[in-house]
């Protein structure tokens, strides 16, 4: 089985910056402010993808994401008018997201998860991910499966602000600056938490060092 390795957890990858607004979803925008419905179809269609897969990746659960992902729109919906273009329409839309997934787990606290897309391996210091490659066998899809489940019983013992960040990070490629702008929280704190749940799944993991090395 061949995996790519990317950047370890304890490694801020330079290349995440915040997304601008372009022009052409500027004016889109401003026609959903005007309460044009043609216009906010076509910004769910921009968003609904990405969206449903962060919310994927936080429940581990196809029917709670598309849940979380019609709920956030609706949302987005009832307060684009809000929206002032501060931060990029990315992470308004993805903290909005965000806490309609924390307003979920505040209501039901038990919602078992099956799998994270991501896989994390050991590395030297800090726990690293990894992405499959295309094409894998049925006995790589076993061994996938028995790591995933160990990676998401790991990542949804977190408590849910750190799982949260673990997920904007590592699946979604946010930047600290992002994520605190997403979780409205102080960057210090971003940083501080996500290294708190590296250093949690660094632990929890180390016993199975040999089977995330596969």
């Amino acid at each position: 089985m061949s995996f790519v390795l990317q950047k370890k957890l304890a490694n801020a990858p330079q290349a995440r910056g915040k997304l601008y607004v372009s022009p052409e979803e500027k004016a889109i925008i401003e026609r959903c402010k005007q309460g044009d419905l043609a216009a906010f179809n076509e910004l769910v269609k921009r968003y609904e993808k990405p969206v449903y897969n962060f919310a994927y990746r936080l429940t581990g659960s196809y029917d709670d994401a598309n849940d979380v992902a019609q709920d956030a729109f609706v949302r987005v919906f009832n307060a684009i008018g809000s929206f002032r273009g501060d931060a990029s329409f990315t992470t308004w839309l993805f903290r909005i997201t965000t806490n309609v997934f924390l307003d979920e787990r505040k209501k039901a606290k038990a919602h078992p998860q099956t799998s994270l897309d991501e896989q994390m391996e050991l590395g030297e210091s800090a726990v690293a991910r990894q992405i499959e490659d295309p094409g894998p066998s049925p006995e790589d899809l076993t061994e996938e499966a028995e790591r995933g489940k160990i990676l998401q019983d790991a990542v949804s013992s977190l408590p849910e602000y750190q799982r949260t960040m673990v997920v904007l990070y590592h699946s979604q490629q946010k930047s600290y600056e992002e994520i605190a702008e997403i979780m409205d929280l102080p960057i210090g704190t971003v940083k501080s938490r996500l290294n708190r749940a590296r250093l949690a799944l660094k632990e929890k993991l180390t016993p199975l060092r040999e089977l995330f090395n596969a």
